[in-house]
């Protein structure tokens, strides 16, 4: 389900009583399409995400811990001179469209006190926040500032007088009487048709009302419906495509699995989209990371089968000192000007062998060209071969930082883009930049074992290198997949039982190339049997002499270890 006008109405429900009447305390914008208001209520902080993310825009209260940019892009310094230290005085709903109005007040720079609106339009790729004085109509700022061409339907600029945008109207379900009713039902004979008219319903909420309406076309069977949304609940079902959706309400007439449910609709929304706002939260921010390193491989592809075409080429070029053999041995026969002869090869039985001539050449110097051409390749195939291993070093290490980018939270991104610096491939900005942060326990990802042990595990490779030379015990134990890139993972412990094996090697499955792959083969090994060789990138290693597992990571089991 969607953030429809029945969901945003079930959601205010609970909303209203968190935050109204609350103190704006901090604003501030985290990722392009995300704001987080901060609201002081009852000595608590309430943390509010609004995303205008046009895939899933959606407002809820969140518990995420959030990094505030170093620079305060323009719309978040506009918001913290407007609001920041106002009253949340009203949430309310435009009828039951997917907008969502903050209403604020606040004292201006001459102590006047001003009305002030923050609108929240959930409205897919057309999602947007604005900023507006109740009393002028004015819009002072926005999030997305649109040009006229874009949109010609209303003004979206600074100083423009706030409009709606264009609404199709419907029914309202919940002020609809039962006259009001009787009279619809008459228009429209059909539950589905009268489903068609109602205000605030997406696709799902639409086939569940009709399936009401078919039980029993009656008034009480729609309020039965809409009473839902007043005291709602949050369940998380699961289509047979094995997408994940979450609804206020259970549906009955929906081809759905439930997977969970909680009272409580705010907490349930942060835990539903934590995957996918990370997963974009990441995008955002590894922007410049992720082009990098898909350019820069696809580089190395490419030169990867050349050298291997090349290396083909000086392997299979025995045919060049045959050539150069023969024309020796048949000289005579060889005259000046010719530019190809048949001559028997006795390397064959005396089958015939044709051999390209130059004309403008001696016979004795087109034999020496054949013997020069065969020595220039035999001789470049140990250079060829070596940056054939170079180049694919360059491609596991870049496949490896690809897998870092995968598993990565938002603000694991920089240490990413500091090894990148540090290895040569991305430029270090001409502007100061901040200390690279020391790698610290503290950066790692931990877990906790059902044994109670505890297992560290590096987010990058330049962790990964400090954790398992520096950090780790020699006799504790080292896990990661077999020849697929992984974080590297320790296991404080230097007599691990089977179940700490088992757990520790669907971790480091998990933080994987193969994370998402069933009987993952996993190398587990003490920590002193692993070496670096000299000049090795970042996170390679070489050992010996380890074991392996086979495991099938699953992530509920995995993450409810993570300790923070």
């Amino acid at each position: 389900m969607a953030f429809d006008g029945l969901f945003i109405h079930s959601l205010l429900n609970e909303l209203q009583d968190e935050i109204t009447a609350g103190r704006l305390h901090k604003i501030y914008q985290p990722f392009n399409n995300d704001l987080v208001l901060v609201f002081r209520k009852d000595r608590k902080n309430k943390q509010l995400l609004i995303s205008a993310n046009p895939e899933y825009p959606r407002l809820y209260l969140s518990k995420e811990s959030f990094s505030n940019p170093n620079v305060a892009p323009l719309f978040v310094m506009v918001l913290r001179k407007y609001l920041e230290g106002s009253v949340l005085q009203e949430i309310s709903q435009v009828g039951l469209s997917r907008i969502v109005n903050f209403s604020f007040s606040n004292r201006n720079e001459l102590g006047d006190e001003i009305q002030l609106i923050l609108s929240v339009e959930l409205m897919g790729r057309h999602s947007n926040v604005i900023l507006y004085d109740k009393q002028s109509g004015k819009i002072i700022d926005l999030l997305k500032r649109i040009n006229p061409d874009e949109n010609r339907a209303r003004l979206l600029l600074p100083k423009a007088k706030y409009e709606l945008p264009p609404l199709t109207p419907g029914i309202n379900g919940f002020t609809l009487t039962e006259s009001e009713f009787s009279s619809l039902k008459k228009e429209y004979p059909t539950p589905a048709d009268l489903a068609k008219q109602m205000d605030g319903l997406d696709g799902d909420d639409r086939q569940e009302l009709t399936g009401y309406l078919e039980d029993d076309y009656s008034f009480s069977s729609l309020k039965t419906f809409y009473n839902q949304f007043s005291s709602p609940k949050a369940y998380v079902l699961v289509t047979p495509k094995h997408k994940r959706r979450i609804y206020p309400y259970l549906p009955y007439h929906l081809e759905m699995t439930k997977e969970s449910s909680s009272t409580n609709l705010n907490e349930a929304l942060d835990e539903f989209y934590a995957y996918q706002a990370n997963r974009d939260w990441v995008k955002q921010r590894s922007q410049q990371v992720t082009r990098v390193v898909t350019n820069e491989t696809k580089k190395l592809q490419k030169k990867l089968k050349k050298l291997e075409k090349q290396l083909d080429s000086a392997e299979n070029s025995e045919n060049l000192r045959v050539s150069g053999e023969l024309l020796t041995a048949y000289l005579s026969q060889v005259k000046p000007g010719m530019e190809k002869i048949d001559l028997p090869n006795y390397y064959e039985g005396n089958q015939p062998m044709t051999i390209k001539l130059d004309p403008a050449l001696s016979p004795q110097r087109n034999a020496q060209k054949y013997f020069k051409r065969y020595k220039k390749m035999r001789d470049s195939i140990k250079h060829v071969t070596e940056q054939i291993e170079i180049t694919e070093e360059n491609l596991r290490y870049l496949d490896s930082v690809q897998t870092e980018i995968d598993n990565a939270d938002p603000e694991d991104v920089e240490a990413i883009k500091e090894e990148l610096i540090n290895q040569g491939y991305l430029r270090a900005e001409q502007k100061k930049r901040r200390k690279p942060k020391l790698t610290t326990e503290k950066s790692l990802n931990k877990f906790k074992l059902s044994s109670g042990k505890t297992v560290l595990v590096g987010k990058n490779n330049l962790q990964n290198d400090w954790l398992t030379l520096k950090k780790a015990n020699k006799n504790h134990y080292w896990f990661h997949v077999k020849n697929i890139p992984g974080s590297h993972v320790i296991l404080t412990d230097s007599q691990p039982s089977d179940s700490d094996i088992q757990e520790s090697a669907e971790i480091a499955a998990y933080f994987s190339k193969a994370k998402n792959s069933a009987h993952v083969p996993v190398d587990y090994i003490q920590v002193k049997r692993i070496k670096k060789p000299n000049g090795a990138k970042p996170g390679f290693v070489i050992y010996t002499g380890q074991k392996s597992i086979e495991v099938t990571p699953e992530a509920d089991e995995i993450l409810a270890k993570r300790i923070d």
